[in-house]
């Protein structure tokens, strides 16, 4: 039997993926990672369950999330994001 490919099986993701997935508020597109790095992963898991700021932050960038933060996003505008970006990608981020 063969190895498991890890680099085969994340090119694979990647292309049905893509590298980033996309949401827009008020016109302007903003991106999530469809992968989440190891490193990362850490510090997510380091956050507070309620820590939306800091989750966001995290994953999009700090520049990037700046720029969010310049748009009226409610609490349940997160909440719909995550909770769509982890439908199409798997990632379950921001579940308390």
């Amino acid at each position: 039997m063969a190895a498991f490919n890890v680099n085969a099986a994340r090119a694979q993701r990647l292309e049905a993926l893509g590298l980033t997935w996309d949401f827009e508020v008020d016109g302007e597109t903003f991106s999530l990672p469809t992968e989440i790095p190891r490193r990362s992963a850490h510090a997510l898991a380091e956050l507070k369950d309620n820590d939306l700021d800091g989750l966001l932050a995290l994953l999009m960038g700090e520049e990037s999330y700046q720029r969010l933060c310049q748009h009226e996003v409610s609490v349940q505008d997160i909440a719909a994001i995550l909770e769509a970006y982890g439908q199409d990608t798997g990632l379950g981020v921001g579940e308390g």
